[in-house]
């Protein structure tokens, strides 16, 4: 039986996983390394951490493997920018999609385009997606672009250190806001606004293509063939083996709503992104709601009250009540559905009778009701995903929680446990190179969760809207 071994480099460790032919995880290592902020606001890596880290674990990892890979397949962390030179020398570090210093480059980007040229982009410009970075570069340090030869994904920028080839696929362009979907090529539009040369960036081939050969001396990985790879969200959904109709929602540190589409219709609100699945040019899409005030606003609350994800569920588990306060999760601004980097966290409606648990209940209530309003824009844009949706990640295992999403949501939830989605959608990608085939990863669901159609919940999602549009005007 074949092997092939996934690399998925992501925004603060690097996974590798030795994975067989039918989809099963032989052996694998994860690597860390650091993102540094020098500056607030700032969120950037020493791209040869990247490749130390990735060449660390791939030793770990095929020593647990009794048969030597056949390919190699990679998945990114999407948006950042490596500036380098011809020979994959990075000229600063690598900008990574967490930096939100480009906020003036991003409002200047949406008035100059507007929204019809940005809807065939696929989302609007958001501070740290690779467009939005490099026009900031352009403005702030012009020498070092101008000491640049490439601007890579970090992904192709790994692949580059390894097989001495520079090559894109079209999910990491796609995310870009470099990349039109209709054309299937970069955007001489995008290109113009963002003060960006076609020179700078990589040839767009297909994600499962052979895109080189690792050289890398005496690495355990030399003489094996590259598959051009994907972006990490894109490379999840082909794990899942997703096809258009079909989502999947995955709640971590932030929430995912992914609905394949067939063709790019672009959403012309902008209010989700839109980007190019894996796999030949113009093969698939998939429209993707981001909500970055998931678990990340989860973690701040329970600091700040210093309690427990125990404490918190119990309190949920209790069950929503009228007169609990209303949590508006933003930590760290929003993507979907408002695209807005300085929304902020707050509790309303406090009194001398609100307890320790209505605060713990309300944080995971404006969680669920976030996420219930980047579904309504899916939805909206024309891209429903088929009910039930699949639920993964670490709250789909939280029984109140799922609940509560069914029914701020309004559809049925099937909780699931998934192992790996992102890498083994890495390895199907070396493995159609090969010319062969990989099933999608192994699904455990856990039974569906109907929405109850509680009418406090409507209530309070009503109440909850209402404030964050007031936080919007103010």
């Amino acid at each position: 039986m074949r092997r092939v071994v996934g690399i998925d480099l992501g925004t603060q460790s690097v996974k590798v996983a030795v994975v067989a032919a039918d989809g099963a995880v032989q052996s694998s290592a994860v690597r860390p390394y650091p993102v540094d902020s020098a500056r607030p606001g700032w969120a950037e890596t020493a791209p040869q951490a990247w490749l130390d880290a990735a060449l660390d674990a791939a030793r770990e990892a095929l020593a647990g493997s009794d048969t030597p890979p056949d390919a190699i397949g990679l998945s990114g962390q999407m948006h950042g920018v490596v500036l380098c030179d011809d020979d994959g020398v990075p000229v600063r570090s690598a900008i990574t999609w967490a930096d939100t210093r480009s906020g003036a480059e991003a409002r200047r980007i949406a008035e100059t385009l507007g929204r019809a040229e940005l809807a065939r982009l696929g989302s609007a410009p958001f501070p740290g997606f690779a467009g939005v970075t490099l026009a900031w570069l352009a403005e702030h340090e012009p020498d070092a672009l101008a000491r640049a030869r490439w601007a890579l994904q970090p992904k192709d920028w790994l692949r580059l250190q390894l097989t001495g080839e520079v090559a894109t696929d079209p999910s990491d362009a796609s995310g870009t806001l470099l990349y039109d979907l209709v054309t299937g090529a970069w955007s001489p539009a995008a290109l113009a606004a963002c003060g960006v040369s076609a020179d700078l960036l990589a040839p767009v081939i297909a994600s499962d293509a052979i895109a080189g050969t690792v050289t890398q001396p005496g690495s355990v990985l030399t003489g094996l063939p590259v598959a051009t790879g994907g972006a990490d969200a894109a490379c999840g959904v082909h794990g899942l083996g997703l096809t258009p109709g079909l989502g999947a929602l995955a709640l971590g540190t932030g929430a995912q709503l992914s609905s394949m589409i067939a063709s790019p219709d672009p959403d012309d609100t902008l209010r989700t992104h839109t980007f190019a699945a894996v796999g030949p040019i113009g093969a698939a899409y998939y429209r993707l709601a981001a909500v970055q005030s998931g678990g990340l606003a989860l973690e701040r609350a329970l600091a700040w009250l210093g309690a427990g994800i125990d404490e918190a569920q119990a309190a949920l588990a209790s069950g929503v009540r009228a007169d609990d306060p209303i949590f508006l999760p933003f930590v760290a601004g929003e993507r979907s559905p408002y695209l807005d980097p300085d929304l902020r966290a707050s509790w309303q409606g406090l009194s001398l009778a609100t307890t320790r648990e209505a605060l713990l209940r309300s944080v995971l209530e404006g969680m669920a009701y976030t996420i219930a309003a980047a579904y309504d824009a899916i939805v909206e844009s024309g891209a429903s995903p088929a009910a039930p949706l699949t639920t993964l990640g670490g709250g789909s295992r939280d029984a109140a929680y799922v609940a509560l999403l069914a029914d701020a949501i309004g559809i049925a939830l099937r909780p699931a446990a998934v192992a790996d989605a992102t890498v083994v959608g890495a390895t199907r990608l070396a493995m159609t190179a090969l010319g062969e085939s990989m099933p999608p990863v192994a699904i455990t669901a856990h039974g569906i969760v109907e929405p109850a159609g509680d009418a406090l919940v409507a209530l309070r999602r009503d109440r909850w809207e209402a404030a964050v549009e007031e936080a919007r005007r103010a």
